[in-house]
């Protein structure tokens, strides 16, 4: 692997954060995950056109690649994750677009959810309040459709720019059907693809009015207890046809505080997991399976998870 990205580098010089056996714990919300083989953080220039060199040139060795963001809704094996892992994380702020409408905002995958709010407000752009105190990044959300507050990504999403993986030369611009997402589902979960920026379509607001709405949110995440232990948010998706969301059918079964191993059902919400300190990725999966267990034995539902089990 080392002779991969060397190659690359020779071809499109940029600084790169390369780890040998890089516990995924240290870049994940859970702080679960056993070792990668090799971790690789490009920072600075030429990020898509080494993030193609380097996945082509992988592939071809039959090395997998793993594209990293911000570890804010998976849980990574305990055995970790063989090949190479591709940390994103780097490639942030806004782009450049002169293509761009004028109330459009177009970020890099690798922006912080909260960053991403930060520059709306600043222009003076409302309609991404609802990401303000959510973990990980704009790839990320684009990718889950992101939802909260009754908004999702896709109602704002104008377009995106991805490395299609298997045409590894071409860099296309996808426009957004809002038809081709769902809830918690979008067209690139079923796509062998690197999202590289996403543009979004927003409205001239006040600047003040924005960050109080901002601030208003992650007031609520706080309170909800959203920060007090490692975790990815909601463990389950919703499902309307329950007639009552996740959290309160398993909090009307008794199962707040429910633990295996290091792993909870957090006593302050019912539809989050949290690591008390020693949880392993085996006892979140097994402590989500008993759940949906007993639900299903309760209720007749089957949950589904709203985790990416890596």
């Amino acid at each position: 692997m080392q002779k991969i990205f060397e190659k690359c580098l020779n071809i499109y010089p940029c600084k790169v954060d390369v780890r040998y056996d890089e516990p995924m714990a240290g870049h994940t919300t859970f702080k679960v995950g056993g070792i990668a083989d090799c971790y690789i953080k490009l920072i600075g220039d030429n990020f898509s056109l080494y993030c193609v060199e380097l996945i082509k040139n992988a592939r071809a060795d039959g090395i997998p690649v793993f594209i990293l963001g911000g570890g804010a809704n998976i849980v990574v094996s305990d055995d970790g994750i063989r090949g190479i892992v591709l940390d994103v994380t780097d490639w942030k702020g806004q782009c450049n677009d002169d293509q761009s409408a004028p109330n459009c905002l177009v970020l890099k995958s690798g922006t912080t959810m909260d960053e991403a709010c930060e520059y709306a407000a600043e222009a003076g752009l409302t309609g991404l309040e609802f990401l303000a105190g959510m973990p990980g990044t704009i790839g990320g959300a684009v990718y889950m459709n992101a939802r909260c507050y009754d908004k999702e990504i896709a109602d704002v999403l104008a377009w995106t720019e991805i490395v299609a993986c298997g045409e590894l030369s071409v860099v296309e611009r996808v426009s957004v059907n809002k038809n081709d997402f769902g809830y918690k589902v979008s067209p690139f979960q079923k796509m062998d693809c690197l999202i590289l920026s996403a543009a979004f379509n927003l409205q001239p607001s006040d600047k003040e009015q924005i960050k109080v709405k901002m601030e208003k949110n992650r007031q609520d995440r706080r309170e909800k207890g959203h920060y007090l232990y490692p975790c990815a948010g909601s463990a389950f998706k919703n499902n309307r046809d329950f007639g009552k969301p996740t959290g309160q059918i398993i909090d009307e079964l008794g199962l707040k505080g429910f633990s295996v191993g290091g792993a909870q059902i957090a006593p302050f919400h019912a539809n989050i997991v949290i690591n008390t300190g020693a949880a392993t990725a085996k006892d979140i999966r097994s402590l989500m399976d008993e759940v949906a267990a007993k639900v299903k034995v309760a209720t007749g539902f089957v949950l589904e998870p709203e985790i990416i089990f890596v």
